[in-house]
């Protein structure tokens, strides 16, 4: 491309402007294709035993790829197909049990266009999404689904921009209404995002991160202050846990319990902790989720809490465990 000059009052912020209002417009069209077609693909998709098969050549192919990776996150199975390569061998990844859901704005794309015979042999569901109901694809498809914009936000009128914009929206819409048909949770979704934050905020539970055994601060009612500052020392949790032989919580001694006792001029050595301790403490049970365990110690301004099968400890979970397992 040759170098040209910037004119000098060119308005970067008011093209921008421009392609937001267009595209807004665009959408705006797409309310009246939400409609018994659409129903029909849902519910397609969602009797569907096999998997969901996205296709769709250049930007639809781009959008194509996003609505397969959406829709498989979201539960419903599915993958995205390259058109020119399925007609080169990976079209034996489609299975009749499967449903093709196939992208192109024209709906003219020579190399979905060579495949539809083969679809229809098998069988094979087509719903196709393009901007022409009249186009070959639209009147090939099983169901289709219109997604026609009245103008790019490209000022030639070329590049795909609204056009995309509405595909992918409709793509979102289908795979959302689905997500809802099928009750999915968050919980649901954290099982196919395991490596994320997200998935370590929904799926990592208090019992994953917790000290315990040995590793846990542990001080009897009978020792005395010293003895509890020994052991807080030791373990470098801020703190220490009261209790019995069988690890009945009695009571917690904190570092803030600490500064106060040096307030009051207490003997470290005579000092015993069983009257120095706040009796019971905050407590969780081991198979909450951390991030609930979080909120708890946030919004009582704790540092650490104490975890518990009844009045028994099992643990504790101090706020830098919750930063080293990501929860925060």
């Amino acid at each position: 491309m040759s170098h040209i000059s910037l004119a000098p009052d060119f308005d970067f912020p008011a093209a921008g402007k421009r392609v937001l209002a267009d595209e807004r417009a665009g959408l705006a069209q797409l309310d009246q294709y939400i409609n018994d077609d659409f129903r029909r693909a849902c519910e397609k998709i969602f009797y569907c035993s096999g998997k969901v098969v996205v296709m769709g050549m250049g930007k639809s192919g781009h959008i194509g790829r996003k609505m397969a990776a959406t829709f498989a996150s979201t539960g419903t199975p599915s993958f995205f197909v390259h058109p020119g390569e399925a007609s080169h061998g990976d079209l034996g990844m489609v299975s009749p049990q499967d449903v093709i859901i196939a992208l192109s704005n024209s709906g003219e794309s020579d190399e979905v266009l060579a495949l539809i015979p083969v679809l229809k042999r098998q069988h094979i569901p087509l719903i196709c999404m393009t901007g022409n109901p009249e186009s070959t694809m639209g009147k090939a498809a099983d169901i289709h689904i219109c997604v026609h914009v009245p103008v790019e936000a490209c000022p030639l009128g070329l590049a795909p921009t609204t056009s995309t914009t509405a595909a992918l929206v409709m793509g979102d819409a289908l795979a959302v209404a689905l997500l809802q048909a099928r009750g999915f949770t968050a919980e649901d979704f954290a099982l196919s995002h395991p490596g994320g934050a997200l998935g370590r905020k929904l799926l990592l539970r208090v019992s994953d991160i917790m000290h315990n055994g040995d590793d846990i601060p542990l001080t009897r009612r009978d020792a005395t202050l010293r003895d509890a500052l020994l052991e807080m020392t030791r373990k470098s949790l801020g703190m220490t846990v009261i209790c019995d032989e069988q690890r009945n919580i009695e009571g917690i001694f904190t570092d803030g319990d600490l500064r106060r006792v040096f307030d009051m001029g207490i003997d470290l050595n005579q000092a015993r902790i069983a009257d120095l301790m706040t009796p019971g403490g905050i407590r969780v049970m081991p198979t909450i989720l951390a991030v609930d365990a979080l909120n708890l110690m946030q919004s009582r301004h704790i540092t650490s809490v104490l975890v518990a099968d009844g009045n028994r400890l099992v643990g504790v979970v101090h706020m830098h465990d919750m930063l080293r397992a990501g929860v925060i």
